[in-house]
């Protein structure tokens, strides 16, 4: 039987032109056919539901329970056994360019760890956990978040913070780089991924993604940055759940600008939804033929006014 992820359903909400609503803009439903025809047909306006949130507070949201809070597909999501919504805005500046929104399944055989660190610079240098799903597993690991703070360049959050850039450790109980890998050992969180977030306003946030022991995030993903001449992307490194640490992709494996679903997420710094990743060019649909993936998602990382990397989720 095939492992779930935790990581289930994965949106993108965009902007429509000259008005102020979001709009579907395509997503990953891994076989919910109903919660996807359910979404499909919806709009929110600023401040409406968890995408609007987002939108209106210029922030990530963590959504751990659904009722009481504006949440607009609540029996549809428990009927499937989501347990948590999270709403990334992808802002360049002040202009919002999208909304992707990740929901997370969990159970006692499936679990996970979603967490928001941030920053206000008029307070002081530490950033401190906002706010985190920690599943049905992880309440030591949520002790120990909640009393842990990080300085530029030290832990997960840390070195996302001060690089700018998606940072993966594939063994949080080796080595030093990780603060509170003893915690995380106990409740069998093993790999971390950390992606800086694109906010309005001078505020710092940090999404950190933490996987068990049994539970992959997604199938695969990969880190996709810019090479030296700035004219095409090369994959930097990743993860893959059957091949283990991926390292960075060969010379003559890059994307152009607009090229699939990663090169056009690097062009257009919006969130792309690649439905038929086999059908990807390159390296990127040669490795989802071959693993039998169905879809990718492709998540642009801002360095304003640039793209510093995009992030690619495979499922």
């Amino acid at each position: 039987m095939t492992t779930k992820t935790f990581i289930r359903v994965v949106e993108v909400w965009v902007p429509v032109p000259g008005q102020n609503m979001l709009e579907h803009g395509g997503g990953i439903y891994n076989g919910y056919p109903r919660f996807e025809s359910l979404s499909r047909d919806m709009c929110f306006g600023f401040g409406e539901g968890l995408p609007g949130q987002a939108w209106a507070s210029g922030r990530p949201v963590v959504l751990k329970q659904f009722e009481g809070s504006g949440f607009r597909r609540t029996a549809a999501a428990h009927a499937l056994g989501l347990t948590c919504g999270i709403a990334l805005p992808i802002f360049t500046g002040d202009t919002l360019k999208a909304v992707v929104v990740i929901f997370c399944g969990d159970d006692e055989a499936h679990a996970g760890a979603i967490e928001l660190w941030h920053n206000d610079p008029g307070t002081g240098p530490d950033m401190r956990l906002d706010d985190g799903y920690y599943g049905t597993t992880a309440d030591i690991f949520e002790f120990m978040s909640r009393h842990t703070s990080f300085r530029k360049g030290n832990g997960l959050p840390g070195l996302a913070w001060e690089s700018k850039l998606p940072v993966f450790m594939p063994d949080l109980g080796k080595g030093t780089r990780f603060m509170r890998s003893d915690s995380a050992v106990k409740v069998g969180i093993n790999r971390g991924f950390a992606i800086p977030c694109s906010v309005r306003g001078a505020d710092h946030f940090v999404m950190t993604f933490l996987s068990a022991l049994a539970t992959p995030l997604v199938r695969r993903f990969e880190t996709w940055r810019p090479d030296a001449d700035g004219g095409r992307l090369v994959r930097s490194g990743g993860f893959c759940e059957s091949q283990g640490v991926l390292a960075a992709g060969s010379a003559d494996d890059r994307l152009a600008p607009g090229e699939g679903a990663i090169g056009r997420a690097w062009a257009e710094r919006v969130p792309m939804v690649g439905r038929d990743a086999p059908g990807e060019p390159g390296g990127v649909g040669a490795a989802a033929r071959a693993a039998g993936w169905t879809s990718v998602v492709a998540l642009p990382v801002i360095r304003d006014p640039d793209v510093g990397a995009v992030v690619a989720w495979y499922f």
